[in-house]
């Protein structure tokens, strides 16, 4: 059943991570102008795994561009871990993104021939109260949260899809940001290597951390707690599940691959 406003169920002591108030965004095209969302309004609290789907043309790309900083709005609102992001410099919105947001991304985006280690480094680079040693540490640590404690020092053309993946969420992790966005990041892997990641994601999401997972694939709402559907700009669904369904049960019920 569909809810007019889900996160008002939510317990009030929940922090709100994300909030968009009436987000539009315009763009020119000659001399047509596309209305790509068209007033978008939600809140994602502390400790949420949300999906948001929708068809091609429904504005899902335009609204990960605003929920990334990558883009601001053409009117309304956008606040991030509670900072306003509208009206900020390209600098400083950069900025934000380091510090409050970790991307995974379908593709990846690993520097080829660089270890795992030395890729989850990078978004520590840009913050200079972090050492050269601490950034070595912290990156180790999260490499050893997604189970690649054995594979610090291999180069990205000596894993599979799924480590690499898994390289791409300790790298989402080391800032310990303040939201994981996750754009179709089971888009380019198989079925039992997309469960293997979705379980690690339902791991992270049992242990607090704040997940936004854009996606086409409408069964992935199965393993989430909230889904958010859009449709010409517009949402068309805002729902809670009730029943999470586990991924690691639906990966060991896969048949077992042959040699």
């Amino acid at each position: 059943m569909q809810q007019d406003n889900p996160s008002s169920s939510l317990p009030s002591a929940r922090k709100v991570v994300i909030e968009l108030q009436n987000v539009r965004r315009n763009f020119q095209v000659g001399e047509e102008t596309v209305h790509a969302l068209r007033g978008v309004s939600f809140k994602i609290h502390e400790g949420e795994f949300v999906t948001i789907m929708g068809t091609s043309g429904s504005g899902k790309s335009t609204l990960l561009n605003q929920l990334g900083c990558l883009d601001t709005p053409t009117s309304g609102e956008y606040l991030l871990d509670g900072v306003s992001v509208r009206k900020m410099k390209r600098r400083e919105r950069a900025v934000l993104r380091n510090r409050k947001i970790g991307f995974v991304f379908q593709n990846y985006n690993l520097l080829a021939k660089t270890t795992a280690v030395e890729n989850v480094e990078l978004p520590l680079m840009y913050n200079s109260a972090v050492s050269a040693r601490e950034r070595r540490e912290r990156s180790i640590e999260a490499l050893k949260m997604v189970g690649l404690g054995e594979r610090l020092y291999h180069k990205s053309n000596q894993m599979s899809g799924g480590q690499m993946q898994r390289v791409a969420i300790a790298r989402a992790l080391v800032n310990d940001p303040a939201v994981i966005l996750a754009d179709e990041a089971t888009g380019n892997l198989d079925t039992r290597t997309s469960f293997e990641i979705l379980v690690l994601f339902q791991k992270l999401f049992q242990a607090g951390r704040t997940i936004i997972f854009v996606t086409h694939n409408p069964e992935l709402a199965l393993y989430s707690s909230r889904n958010i559907v859009l449709r010409d700009g517009q949402i068309k669904e805002d729902t809670f599940n009730p029943n999470i369904q586990s991924a690691a049960e639906a990966l060991a019920a896969l048949p077992v691959p042959e040699d």
